[in-house]
This record gives structure tokens, C-alpha cells and sequence, in this order.
């Protein structure tokens, strides 16, 4: 009897010390957090400029709205992350992914980094799949009208990366700006950001 409750209680000692390790691994490692999964997430950004965004559909969206573009701006700064974004475009739709903006109530493709959406942009140099003013779009311009797509952005120190559906249509250094929220906008057109999650690096 002693031999055998001996033996039980090393088990459970065992058994106790390989889930702390587990557990400890864990916290270790930069978790991904929802900005937006599906219909939620509208409570994680300040609307800047007039739009309807509203949340149907299983996503947050935006459509047909004021003449001057509107954004979503994250409440939360970031500096080094990974972010990874679903989202549906019509044909004409002008919309974007603003990073490491400086002045929250007054977003711009120079004071932020700008990963773009938008497909007939007149000039197609910094079209869709480019960061504007920073790094060109690749050559035939990629199109992200009428589908769901993924963009996976990553910026780490003045090093950008931009990934449209699992291609790179990015890549530069530039430290001019450091950190900053997050926006998205709506320019024209409709746009849905069904997901939105992000990462320190």
C-alpha cells in the first residue's frame, strides 16, 4: 500500500511540473490579439471623418458614405508588430491599411504608413500591394476587387514588409516613423475588414 500511494503521488508531482513548463512556454511567446473577428470589434477603434461603418455580415464595413475619406483608428499604439488582415474590396473601392500613424485625428500617407487598397488608383505606381510613397507597387499590379483577400504586414525597426494572398508585393527600410495607432479607411467604393489581428514583435 505505501509502495503503490509512493508511486501516485510522484505521478501526480510529475504530472503537476509538466503542465507549469507547458504553461510557463506559453506566456513566454507574443500573442495574437483580435482588433476585429467578425461583427466585433468596432469598441477597439475612434472614428475619424464620416462613414457608416456598422457591423453585418460577419464583418466590419463601410460603403457609399461622405465624399472625404473616413477612418477607423486603433485606441492602442503600436511600435514593432505583425499584422494580419482579411478583408473584401469592391472594383472601385480606395481604402487602406494605415500603420505607425502620428496624429491619430489626422491620417495621411505621410505621416503614416499606408499598405494600399485600391485598384483603379489613376496612377498605379503605388496602386494596390504598395506602401504609398514608400515602396511600389509590383508590376502587373496586383487586383483585390470583388474577392477576400489577406494582407500580412510586418514592421520591425525601419524594416516594412508587405504580403498580399501569400505573394510579397513589399519590401523597404525607412525609419521615419517610429510608432503609432492603426487605421483603416474608407475612400470609396465598399470595404469589409472581417479580420484583424495583431502581434508585437
Amino acid at each position: 500500500m505505501t509502495c503503490c500511494h509512493t508511486r501516485h503521488l510522484l505521478t501526480l508531482s510529475l504530472l503537476t511540473l509538466s503542465l507549469g513548463g507547458c504553461a510557463t512556454h506559453s506566456t513566454g511567446s507574443s500573442a495574437w490579439t483580435h482588433l476585429i473577428d467578425g461583427n466585433q470589434g468596432l469598441e477597439n477603434f475612434n472614428q475619424v471623418g464620416e462613414a457608416n461603418w456598422s457591423s453585418s455580415d460577419g464583418a466590419i464595413q463601410a460603403q457609399l458614405t461622405g465624399k472625404k475619406p473616413a477612418y477607423l483608428v486603433s485606441k492602442t499604439s503600436y511600435q514593432d508588430v505583425q499584422v494580419r488582415v482579411e478583408f473584401w474590396a469592391s472594383h472601385d473601392a480606395n481604402s487602406g491599411v494605415f500603420l505607425r500613424c502620428q496624429e491619430p485625428n489626422k491620417i495621411t500617407d505621410e505621416n503614416c504608413y499606408e499598405a494600399n487598397i485600391f485598384d483603379q488608383r489613376p496612377d498605379p505606381t503605388y496602386g494596390t500591394g504598395a506602401i504609398v510613397k514608400v515602396a511600389k507597387a509590383p508590376d502587373p499590379l496586383p487586383k483585390a476587387g470583388g474577392k477576400w483577400n489577406t494582407y500580412d504586414i510586418t514592421a520591425k525597426g525601419s524594416h516594412l514588409t508587405l504580403v498580399l494572398n501569400g505573394v510579397k508585393t513589399a519590401e523597404v527600410d525607412d525609419a521615419r516613423l517610429r510608432s503609432g495607432p492603426i487605421a483603416l479607411q474608407w475612400a470609396s467604393g465598399v470595404i469589409k475588414f472581417r479580420k484583424i489581428t495583431i502581434r508585437p514583435l
